[in-house]
């Protein structure tokens, strides 16, 4: 391990890097790290399960029960970049610790709630909080791990917990429903900010990178507007439709105030987000595949959790218990990915190989039926699956994070955040579309009052999802492998894994 801290050239601002600590209080703050992120991840999918009790218990209605999701999407998508650059400015261990203590509370708020109003209310501020926290837990890491084998180690374990949290929160969200109560699904936050709060305030020190620097406040809020919109649009299309103006409205304008966005950058004195971050092959590549296996991970968890409940019959806990073994693939290829195949052949072999395991583990999940058995048509597809996600996505976060200057590492994780959610919220929209039209497709012209008729239509939208999902792997695939540059990726010396924590 590398004993250097920061030289006086890596960046105008940087101060002096703490001592460096022993390799063993770094794995120590990985878990805290991951216990934190772990929370934010979850959260984005843990209350969907509880939603049918949630509504029956406080009455609000269908159209309004998607709000739910949405207000943490929203709030979430939109304030990361702020985040993000509020962690390079201010601290990461203060961002952290404020992100975590706020998280709690307004998940105690959230599981207090007596109303939609105080319910969705408690889910934007959730949004908002984890905005504050995601980007200072990756960016920790980036500066945490210095050793390039260590490095990609850390990043195998978050990866995998980016990948397979959406899985934990079904199943946690599953279980605490069966066994408590829906209120319990957001009462655990709490629990689990307790750990992280504790860890964080022990292990971590404040290390500002751009004390020097400030707030970019034209640039943060053509950011937070355009996200919103793009977000907002992409939610309306499941409620509307395309051709609603509260859709393309909403997305014509995201993709004008963006641009709006990236134009200032160029102007701006100290930028929110450099163009230069994105703009080096790897890391712009890595970004898109983030935003396309987000995009098309929904295939898996939001449409398999319709079939194993309302076809096969599975409880909320066993529909969780169902995606383990899709966890348990993912998180062997992420250990495989980032800290064997990357470092020897590099991403413009794995992420695409990734992409296409991934690709053929949903088209093989479109063989499902109305009385299809878990073990021989959902259990080999899912670790399948997961067996490619796992190549895709810590290995894409890692190298979207990687050779960013020590000042820049927070705005450069909250962008891989902001891709996951938009990736998300684009997939949710599109594969929900899709899915309704071929089940409507699938019922005209024959008797729609038959129960068998309905469950057919059923499984022709869920296999829809998943073609389309498999579609969306097989773009990432193409793309990874024009963008990603041959060979594998060098650590710059002057990158942000100089700082020991």
């Amino acid at each position: 391990m590398s004993e250097k801290t920061l030289t006086d050239d890596v960046h105008v601002g940087a101060v002096e890097a703490p001592p460096a600590a022993s390799s063993s209080k770094r794995w120590w703050i990985l878990a805290v790290v991951a216990v934190a992120q772990l929370m934010v991840v979850l959260d984005a999918t843990i209350v969907n399960i509880a939603l049918p009790s949630a509504q029956a218990d406080l009455g609000f209605s269908d159209g309004n029960r998607q709000w739910i999701v949405t207000g943490y999407a929203l709030a979430f998508a939109s304030l990361l970049l702020l985040g993000g650059r509020i962690a390079d400015l201010f601290g990461r261990k203060t961002a952290f610790l404020v992100g975590v203590v706020g998280f709690a509370a307004v998940s105690a708020l959230g599981g207090a709630a007596n109303g939609f109003g105080m319910l969705v209310t408690a889910r934007a501020l959730q949004g908002a909080f984890g905005a504050l926290l995601a980007p200072a837990a990756l960016s920790l890491l980036n500066t945490t791990f210095t050793d390039a084998r260590e490095r990609a180690r850390a990043f195998s374990v978050y990866g995998a917990i980016a990948g397979a949290g959406g899985a934990v929160g079904l199943l946690l969200g599953g279980a605490l429903t069966d066994a408590f109560d829906w209120r319990y699904t957001l009462y655990v936050n709490v629990a689990i900010a307790v750990v992280a709060f504790v860890g964080g305030l022990m292990l971590l020190t404040n290390h500002r990178d751009a004390a020097n620097s400030k707030l970019d406040v034209p640039g943060t809020v053509l950011v937070a507007a355009g996200l919103f919109s793009l977000v907002y649009g992409f939610s309306n299309a499941e409620t509307h439709d395309w051709g609603s103006p509260l859709t393309w409205g909403f997305l014509i304008a995201g993709v004008l105030v963006l641009a709006a966005f990236a134009w200032w950058q160029t102007k701006s004195a100290h930028p929110l987000l450099p163009l230069g971050i994105l703009l080096d092959r790897n890391r712009g590549a890595s970004f898109l595949a983030v935003l396309i296996s987000a995009g098309g991970m929904f295939g898996v968890f939001l449409f398999l959790t319709y079939y194993l409940q309302l076809n096969l019959g599975f409880s909320p806990t066993k529909t969780g218990v169902a995606f383990l073994p899709m966890i348990g693939a993912l998180m062997v290829t992420a250990q495989v990915g980032t800290q064997v195949l990357v470092p020897r052949i590099g991403p413009k072999a794995v992420v695409p190989l990734g992409f296409a395991v991934s690709a053929a583990g949903m088209a093989w999940l479109t063989g499902i039926g109305v009385g299809s058995s878990y073990v021989s048509a959902v259990l080999p597809q899912l670790i399948v699956t997961g067996l490619g996600l796992g190549l895709v996505m810590p290995a894409a976060m890692q190298l979207a994070t990687g050779g960013v200057t020590a000042d820049e590492a927070g705005v450069a994780s909250a962008t891989v955040n902001a891709m996951q959610q938009v990736g998300g919220s684009i997939g949710t929209a599109l594969l929900n579309t899709l899915a309704a039209s071929a089940a409507s497709d699938y019922l005209a012209g024959k008797d729609a009052t038959s129960k068998l008729v309905q469950a057919q239509a059923t499984i022709e939208s869920y296999t829809t999802a998943f073609w389309w999902s498999a579609g969306m792997f097989v773009v990432g695939a193409v793309i990874a492998f024009l963008l990603f540059r041959r060979g594998v990726p060098e650590q710059d010396a002057d990158a942000a894994p100089v700082v020991h924590m």
